[in-house]
């Protein structure tokens, strides 16, 4: 089992920039894939950005060059640096974690990020 918390949320207003931690209860070197998903109100849950133990990462379309994802494996963390933010950005992130090709799947509580126009 894995624990994932998140943390860094906030307001913020458009064109600002935000920086969302995901610490893990493992050492993340044991999970294949990380990734942010979010979740407006209403609306289905979206993948933003993934990263796997190799490093390769994928974007959603909508925030690609805007957003980093990256891991701190010494942490056992994962991190989303948010950039130029707005507001269609606002939702909860949730933090994820794939293990076993997928076969099983973590999720954190989320944190909310609200941005302001």
């Amino acid at each position: 089992q894995v624990q994932l918390v998140e943390s860094g949320g906030g307001l913020v207003q458009a064109g600002g920039s935000l920086r969302l931690s995901c610490a893990a209860s493992i050492n993340i070197f044991r999970i294949n894939a990380m990734g942010w998903y979010r979740q407006a109100p209403g609306k289905q849950r979206e993948l933003v950005a993934s990263i796997t133990s190799g490093g390769s990462t994928n974007y959603a379309d909508s925030v690609r060059g805007r957003f980093t994802i990256s891991r701190d494996n010494a942490n056992n963390a994962l991190y989303l640096q948010m950039n130029t933010l707005i507001p269609e950005d606002t939702a909860v992130y949730y933090c994820n974690a794939k293990r076993f090709l997928g076969a099983i799947e973590d999720w954190g509580q989320g944190t909310q990020v609200t941005v302001s126009s």
